[in-house]
């Protein structure tokens, strides 16, 4: 049985509830990079400059790209509970750990010293690896709960994800390939959160 048939209507409020975090992470998030992207005065390019430079010491859109950090890290936590109860295994643990690095992320501004740039880099690469390994290690789960079209997703934007997230760290394009990796995994938390929410994820 798919996922978007599936329904436990003994799945408690609360889960459904937090659930929502999924969706409120990524939206700040992402809407924390297009916004600041799109009002900053100094020169940017989403293609070619990290996400992390708008929230840089300095950065005239430090304030607003930092919330949309803080507004990642706060909610995925939250995200990371209800998909512990809706699906075995440690995704939930990364979902969880991805927040807990872009609070640190946001904590460690670049610009500030060496030490802070290096923490910053860390933080980041725990993040996005986490993030990225959320939906790939939910698809064994998903699968044996009947859940395919969302596992399938699930393995198709995390492994897209993975690549980006590699290639943002070589000379090619870092903005376009960290932004490509980070939405398509949101993608999926999104889509799961939702499904938590509307009762029809449960692989217990």
């Amino acid at each position: 049985m798919d996922f978007d048939r599936r329904r436990d209507p003994a799945f408690p409020a609360w889960i459904r509830r937090a659930a929502l975090g999924g969706v409120v992470g990524p939206t700040a998030f992402i809407g924390g990079w297009i916004t600041s992207a799109a009002i900053t005065d100094r020169s940017y390019s989403s293609i070619d400059e990290a996400i992390s430079r708008l929230a840089a010491v300095g950065a005239d859109t430090r304030v607003l790209m930092t919330a949309g950090f803080i507004g990642f890290g706060v909610a995925l936590p939250v995200y990371g509970h209800a998909l512990r109860r809706a699906v075995p295994g440690p995704a939930w643990a990364t979902a969880t750990l991805a927040g807990i690095a872009t609070l640190g992320v946001a904590a460690t501004p670049l610009g500030r010293s060496t030490t802070v740039d290096t923490w910053h880099a860390v933080l980041a690469g725990v993040g996005y690896v986490a993030l990225a390994a959320t939906p790939l290690l939910a698809a064994g789960p998903l699968l044996r709960g009947g859940h395919t079209a969302l596992a399938r997703f699930g393995l198709a934007v995390g492994s897209v994800s993975a690549v980006s997230l590699a290639l943002a760290s070589t000379s090619l394009p870092t903005g376009l390939f960290q932004r490509l990796g980070l939405t398509a995994t949101d993608a999926w938390i999104v889509a799961s959160a939702i499904t938590i929410a509307r009762d029809r994820l449960s692989c217990r």
